[in-house]
């Protein structure tokens, strides 16, 4: 535990903070990907996607949930549209 502290310390304390903003956004695009995937492939449920987003994060099975709803949203929608249902 001691060691981890130490590991982050060492890398705060010898970067600039330009460095450090570019980490934390990485962070935040990966954090919020359910949210970006649905911006390009869902946009009907992407209010919902997002503010689920915001306590899923922390459980990688609803993240990983929230990517799958995100990214098939379009699909599901084209085959009730055309009277097929979906997964068949």
């Amino acid at each position: 535990m001691n060691e981890t502290l130490a590991q982050y310390n060492a890398f705060f304390a010898g970067s600039n903070p330009i460095e450090i903003i570019a980490v934390v956004l990485v962070i935040l695009a990966i954090y919020f990907l359910p949210a970006v995937l649905a911006i390009f492939f869902n946009r009907k449920h992407l209010v919902k996607i997002a503010v689920l987003n915001i306590p899923a994060g922390f459980s990688v099975l609803v993240w990983l949930g929230l990517i799958a709803w995100a990214v098939t949203g379009k699909r599901r929608e084209k085959m009730e549209k055309y009277g097929r249902r979906a997964g068949i």
